[in-house]
């Protein structure tokens, strides 16, 4: 996609859309409006509003570049941009850790259940989404994030910063190593089946962290030695899994084998079973 100096937005636009629809995007002029208002630094809605804004100066080549990795390299666009939203905040994203998504939202809904002053732990922390929207929604709660990347560790731990959120960081693998000080685990553990890689988008299988996706031959690799762990943590009362379409039964079976008698599955705004909730009254 070439473009000249002072091309109106509405051209560049539609230059854009051909290219990324071209690669098969699932939203072609949805990104091609937020990556064109992210070049020229203003709201997408003006590009609407203002259809003849001329893409000028460093505008050209930054916009040139963000559709070429989006519609050559399928990037995704948080990449891209750098940051994504989740509930009230506003993340710093790359490559170091998954693209936050809205059904990881239902984690946080569980989590402003909890008692006043709990204790939580957001295993899996990536960016640090769900541990930072959850003390920025409940700042009385004692939330640490965890993850085996020290990589993702480092992102989280700039996304508390730049939000001056509380919260603390811990590196670890699953639960090794930690004492029994929690409440409440909250969890977007790797759930993808190693056979389902071909069935996921460019986007997910080039560019998002693969330990953080895959999980064996079942998906449940990860979620079955958490269980076992969890099984000898008798202070935890509440522990709350984003799982996979298709995986409620099994998880259901895993947290109750681990001691949690009360379990039900929470669905996301597309009707699936996204996450599964486990309660008992701590020992």
């Amino acid at each position: 996609m070439a473009l000249q100096r002072g091309t109106p937005a509405r051209e560049a636009l539609d230059g854009a859309i051909t290219a990324i629809t071209a690669a098969g995007c699932e939203t072609p002029r949805l990104d091609a409006e937020i990556l064109l208002a992210h070049a020229l630094g203003v709201p997408r809605e003006r590009l609407i509003t203002h259809p003849d804004t001329s893409v000028e100066g460093p505008a050209v080549r930054a916009f040139q570049d963000a559709v070429r990795r989006r519609a050559v390299l399928r990037e995704p666009v948080a990449y891209i941009l750098g940051k994504r939203g989740f509930r009230r905040l506003e993340l710093a994203v790359d490559a170091r850790a998954l693209v936050p998504r809205p059904e990881t939202e239902l984690l946080v809904e569980v989590g402003l259940s909890l008692p006043e002053g709990a204790r939580v732990l957001d295993l899996g922390t990536g960016s640090g989404a769900v541990a930072l929207a959850l003390k920025d929604e409940r700042p009385d709660l004692d939330v640490t994030g965890s993850d085996v990347s020290e990589a993702a560790l480092e992102l989280a731990r700039a996304n508390g910063r730049t939000l001056d959120l509380e919260v603390s960081w811990l590196h670890a693998d699953l639960l090794t190593g930690m004492a029994d000080e929690f409440d409440a685990v909250l969890s977007n553990p790797p759930y993808v089946a190693d056979g389902d890689r071909a069935s996921l988008a460019p986007e997910i299988v080039r560019h998002e962290p693969a330990g953080a996706l895959f999980a064996g031959v079942d998906g449940l690799d990860a979620i079955r030695a958490l269980a076992e762990q969890l099984a000898t943590r008798g202070r935890v009362a509440l522990v709350a899994l984003e799982i996979g379409a298709g995986q409620t039964q099994a998880v259901q079976e895993l947290i109750r084998g681990a001691g949690f008698p009360n379990v039900r599955p929470e669905r996301d705004l597309a009707g699936i079973e996204r996450v599964i909730v486990g309660e008992r009254s701590a020992r």
